[in-house]
């Protein structure tokens, strides 16, 4: 069974730091790319960061380049995101996400989902 359990979320001022993981299990992870997506009430979801689990290449989201930083153990098959010097306007419910192959921001083409963690930054 596939599973990606995501956790780390929480309550943080504006300015302050946040680490989400993710634990995949269930499929081959260095198959798998694994991409953070978030959405806020009202919102579509859009994709934040993601990363190719067989050679490590990340992208991101315009709005957190600089302050969210994406990295994978592949050891423990669970991918991080760091989240710094946060804003209000990240708060959202964050999903982690795995795709075969190479990794993307395009949320369609995510095979597995997790259930969510909220994060609420206050400002």
């Amino acid at each position: 069974e596939v599973q990606l359990v995501e956790s780390g979320g929480g309550l943080v001022q504006a300015g302050g730091s946040l680490r989400l993981s993710c634990a995949a299990s269930g499929f081959t992870f260095d198959d798998y790319a694994i991409g953070w997506f978030r959405q806020a009430p009202g919102k579509e979801r859009e994709g934040v960061s993601c990363i190719s689990s067989s050679d490590g290449s990340t992208y991101y989201k315009n709005s957190v380049k600089g302050r969210f930083t994406i990295s994978s153990d592949n050891a423990k098959n669970t991918v991080y995101l760091q989240m710094n010097s946060l804003k209000p306007e990240d708060t959202a419910v964050y999903y982690c996400a795995a795709v075969w192959g190479s990794a993307t921001l395009k949320s369609t083409l995510y095979d597995y989902w997790g259930q969510g963690t909220q994060v609420t930054v206050s400002s």
